[in-house]
């Protein structure tokens, strides 16, 4: 790649794994090993640090379960510990900026709650596929207008501090 002068982490970003790609996999190893690869390319090109939760509580192993692929760290709850868990005590322990993907209202609303941005999880595929397909820019963008969900009440022009914070985190993604 080109090179780059300051190696400053753009964004930590703390994402909800199965919330992202969704359960409903014919090969879910696969489905996982795309997002992971996906991520991968994604935080090479932004200059991202990633940490993946997945959830390992059915299948898992007896430990919490950690590797790391290039700036993308991923973490396996383990048995019988759901993803949720792992997440929330990330947020609670480790003080980085944390962007939080997910779509989860609980997973959500407590890292809203801890300060920190919260990120549906459909806008981050966004954001993700804007990145790493350039060229598909126009269809995207035509998802994205039609998923957008209607003007609140209020002054339009006055955003809220926390919708300010999140427009701040969408434009670093």
């Amino acid at each position: 790649g080109e090179f780059r002068a300051c190696h400053k982490i753009m964004a930590y970003i703390l994402i909800d794994g199965y919330n992202l790609i969704g359960i409903a996999h014919k090969d879910l190893e696969k489905a996982r090993n795309d997002i992971i690869e996906k991520l991968c390319r994604y935080s090479e090109l932004k200059g991202h640090n990633i940490t993946l939760v997945f959830d390992g509580w059915k299948g898992g192993q007896g430990m919490e379960t950690k590797m790391r692929i290039d700036n993308v760290n991923i973490i396996y709850s383990r048995l019988g510990e759901k993803a949720d868990f792992v997440i929330k005590k990330i947020l609670s322990e480790d003080i980085k900026p944390w962007i939080v993907i997910s779509s989860d209202r609980e997973i959500f609303d407590f890292a809203v709650k801890k300060g920190f941005v919260s990120i549906a999880s459909e806008e981050f595929e966004d954001k993700l596929n804007f990145a790493l397909y350039p060229d598909e820019q126009e269809e995207i963008e035509y998802k994205v207008i039609n998923r957008m969900p209607n003007r609140q009440k209020g002054n339009p022009m006055k955003l809220s501090k926390k919708h300010k914070k999140k427009l701040g985190a969408l434009r670093r993604l």
